[in-house]
This record gives structure tokens, C-alpha cells and sequence, in this order.
């Protein structure tokens, strides 16, 4: 697989991609693409709706989806030797340059059935729940974000900063970015804090030393820990220095870091005063020290720091600031149109978001479930906030979470019922908008999507009036 970041190479692919296909298509006496025909193929390889592509051209959407576009995959399924569609157009051409720029490699019409078959798996559906595999055609990304990303991933010293709630595809782009990194040659770790054993989390010594001994075990070096571990000069200096003079001096290569879901961190103040600053420390000594240029870091987290440090203290005011945003329209047809809906005139994009706003993962579970016409749009927004539509487990979850925190719970029954901007505490604020479920302007809070406002207003005169006065 090639690496995803940067897309720089991917005009010089189309160019390749473009004379191969003519050339072929000469050489079986057809004639050569048209410039509508060009078109097409420029939107597929830029995952572009036929509305979209419509724009670019000056035609009429049905023109393309209708006539010009059920031709040409009939020409390309005859060139191929295989049915292509325009969900699985763009691979079948990829494979077909690389088949045809490697005179060694096999052509398509010798490559065994099981290998389409296996195309075929990858590009139909999985349930979407918890990351987006990488090489998935489901997978909806920033142009602008991963071109960033991946720059300033190749700089020494570099420290990324992202920042999102919960299934907001904060773990996908960070497999991208670790995936770029491996294409780089440089070697990687990642570790999530959500996997860390509370008792370890609230005590600095564990905490540092069970976070050199899994990078440790995961750059598959010996370890040397207790030859660098000191009592007397300190966990946090023993820490770095078992960096700086054992781990990044074994590596000849840049190491990228990446440790997500740091704010795990942040319910354990003490630590965090002393873990944070170390990771500002490692940072800035990458201005003067060429071995700490070695190290690229990435910190992961939910929303905003709530654990007070001085302002030369904090790694959330350094290095290179990501903050994912929710989707917009045209990315939700971008994604519809991957599961085979023609949601081109944005009206089914509109009605979707008008519940669920941008929010990835609840956008991606609807067009999921419409893509197998289970069934219609209008049933789905109708039952979306009940114990019967798709959303019931993800809104279970969220209720019964928040009744482990009766200070949570009251704050959610406040923003959801009201029609102006509440004022929160920072960390009841903090909390909220790390779940979701809430957007904030400063401390000021209002619902995320109306599908939180309905389901727990529905809640409030039931349910959740009995559990708020018990």
C-alpha cells in the first residue's frame, strides 16, 4: 500500500493513468477518452459526487450519471477484463497502471478470482465502530489536514497536537499519520492511555516507567531501565534520560511517538503537573540538542486541559495545533456516494445533518444503514432519538454513563432544555464536550445536535426526573 501523505504524486499517477488507458484503448482499435469521459475519471480519482463533477464541467448531473458514465464503465469493464463500477473504478485503475507500468507484473485478466473477491470484501461495508481501517474507501479525509500532517511529521523534533470529542476520527488519522511515518522509514510506537491500569495512572514513577518500558518493547530493544532508573535524581529525570541516552541513541532513524487519549491523564492532576512539562521539556530541547531531533511526537486528546500549568509549561500551546472538525455537506456526500447513494442535490446530506449536525460517526452509522435499504430516510430521523432507531445503543451508553455522575447528569438536563447558552463548570464543560454531547463557547454550552437535545428532553419527563430527584 502507498503511503496516504502527502498527495503530491497523485496529479503524475492521473497523468500515467490517463496515457495508459488511451493507449491501451487504441491499441484494442476503440477509440480514446473523451473529455467527459476524462472528467469522470478525474472525479472518481478525487472521490467527487457526479453533482460535483457535474460543476466542474458545466453538465448537467444527469447527463454524466445517466448516460456518459454507464458507458464508460462499460468501455473500461471491456478493457479490463472485469466489471467496473464507480465504487470500485478507482482501484481496478491503480492496479491497472501498476500492471502495465511493470512489464513483469500480470495483467488483470491473469489475476486469480480470489483476488477480486478480495477487492470486492474491502470495499463492502463493515459496521463502523471505533477506527476507520487504513486502505478503506469509507475513510473521509481533510486534503488540507493531511498535507500539514505530513510535512511536519518529517521535521525534527516535530510535536502534533490533536484535538477532537470522542469518535471523531482523532485514532484514524492517527494510523495514517504512524502508516506515513512507517513509509518514511521511521520507526513508531503508539500508546493509549485508555489501556493503563488507573493504579499506574495516579502514580508518576509507574506511570514514566511503564511508559519507557512499552516503547521500549515495541522499538523491540532490550531493556535497560533499572541501569537508568535513579531514586535519587527523580523519575522525571530518570525518564529522560534513559531516552536521550538509551533509547533514541539504539535508533538510527527518527522515532514518532504518538500517545492518544492523553487526557486519561488529566484525571490524575498530580501526574499530569509533572508528566505534561516533561513532554514541553522533550520538545524544546530538540532546538538544541540534535539527538532529541530524533523524536516526533503526537499527543491525542478529547477536548481541552483542565489541569492548571503555566503557560511555559504546557505542551498544548507548542508544535503544530490539529483540531478535527465535524463533517461538513459535501464530505457527507463524499461518503454516501462511497456506500452508493446518489445523495447528489445535498437534500439527504441536509435533512442528516439537521439531526446529528456533523458528527462522523453518527453520520457514518445513518448512511450505513440506508446504503442496505433498511429503511428510508424520513423513518430513520423519525425514530433516531427513541430506544428503536440506530442510535439507541450510542445514546444508552451516553445515559448510562452519565448517570454515574450526578453533577454530569444535571448539567445535560440543563443545556438540553434550554434554547440559550448555558454557563458550566470547567471541568462539568471539560467532561461533556470530551463525550460529545455538548459544544462550548468558552464555558457557555449548548447541544452538539438535535439528536441529544430530543433524545434527552424525551428523557426528562421520565426517566431522568426520577433519577435526578433520587
Amino acid at each position: 500500500m502507498r503511503p496516504v501523505m502527502p498527495v503530491s504524486t497523485n496529479s503524475m499517477d492521473f497523468e500515467l493513468l490517463l496515457e495508459i488507458i488511451n493507449r491501451k484503448l487504441v491499441d484494442s482499435r476503440n477509440r480514446p477518452l473523451t473529455p467527459t469521459e476524462t472528467l469522470i475519471i478525474q472525479g472518481i480519482w478525487q472521490y467527487q459526487t457526479y453533482n460535483q463533477m457535474a460543476i466542474d464541467g458545466g453538465y448537467s448531473p444527469g447527463y454524466l450519471t445517466n448516460v456518459v458514465a454507464p458507458q464508460l464503465c462499460q468501455r473500461l469493464s471491456e478493457l479490463l477484463g472485469k466489471r467496473v463500477t464507480k465504487k470500485n473504478c478507482r482501484f481496478l485503475l491503480e492496479a491497472y497502471v501498476a500492471a502495465y507500468a511493470n512489464p513483469e507484473a500480470m495483467s488483470l485478466r491473469q489475476l486469480p478470482d480470489d483476488f477480486f473477491s478480495a477487492v470486492d470484501q474491502a470495499l463492502s461495508p463493515s459496521y463502523p465502530s471505533g477506527p476507520v481501517p487504513l486502505g478503506s474507501v469509507f475513510y473521509i479525509e481533510n486534503s488540507n489536514t493531511v498535507a500539514r500532517v505530513g510535512e511536519e511529521i518529517c521535521k525534527p523534533g516535530a510535536l502534533l497536537r490533536i484535538k477532537a470529542p470522542r469518535e471523531a476520527g482523532k485514532t484514524s488519522l492517527l494510523m495514517r499519520i504512524l502508516d506515513y511515518a512507517n513509509c518514511q522509514g521511521y520507526r513508531t510506537v503508539s500508546l493509549n492511555l485508555e489501556q493503563v491500569d488507573q493504579a499506574i495512572l495516579s502514580d508518576l514513577n509507574r506511570f514514566l516507567r511503564w511508559l519507557c518500558t512499552n516503547v521500549t518493547h515495541q522499538l523491540q530493544i532490550e531493556s535497560r531501565l533499572d541501569d537508568h532508573w535513579d531514586e535519587d535524581i527523580g523519575c522525571k529525570v530518570s525518564c529522560t534520560h534513559y531516552f536521550r541516552s538509551y533509547l533514541l541513541e539504539q535508533i538510527n532513524t527518527p522515532i514518532v511517538l504518538a500517545l492518544d487519549e492523553v487526557n486519561q491523564i488529566f484525571e490524575h492532576p498530580q501526574v499530569a503537573k509533572d508528566f505534561l512539562p516533561m513532554l514541553r521539556s522533550w520538545y524544546e530541547e530538540s532546538k538544541r540538542l540534535l539527538i532529541w531531533q530524533k523524536l516526533r511526537l503526537i499527543v491525542v486528546h478529547s477536548t481541552e486541559i483542565y489541569v492548571p500549568l503555566q503557560l511555559n509549561q504546557s505542551p498544548f500551546n507548542v508544535g503544530l495545533p490539529i483540531q478535527l472538525s465535524d463533517f461538513c455537506l459535501d464530505q457527507v456526500q463524499q461518503l454516501a456516494q462511497s456506500y452508493g447513494l446518489d445523495w447528489s442535490n445535498g437534500e439527504e446530506s441536509r435533512q442528516l445533518m439537521a439531526m446529528v449536525g456533523g458528527h462522523p460517526a453518527l453520520i457514518h452509522m445513518a448512511i450505513y444503514h440506508l446504503s442496505f435499504e433498511e429503511m428510508t430516510l424520513a423513518q430513520l430521523l423519525k425514530t433516531a432519538p427513541t430506544s428503536t432507531g440506530i442510535y439507541s445503543h450510542h445514546l444508552q451508553r451516553h445515559w448510562v454513563n452519565l448517570q454515574q455522575e450526578m453533577e454530569l447528569l444535571i448539567a445535560v438536563n440543563a443545556v438540553m432544555s434550554s434554547i440559550e447558552p448555558v454557563q458550566l463548570e470547567p471541568i462539568v464543560a471539560y467532561k461533556l464536550s470530551s463525550m460529545g454531547l455538548i459544544k462550548l463557547d468558552g464555558n457557555k454550552a449548548t447541544p452538539s445536535c438535535q439528536l441529544y437535545r430530543q433524545y434527552f428532553n424525551n428523557l426528562q419527563s421520565q426517566e431522568m426526573k426520577s433519577v435526578i430527584n433520587n
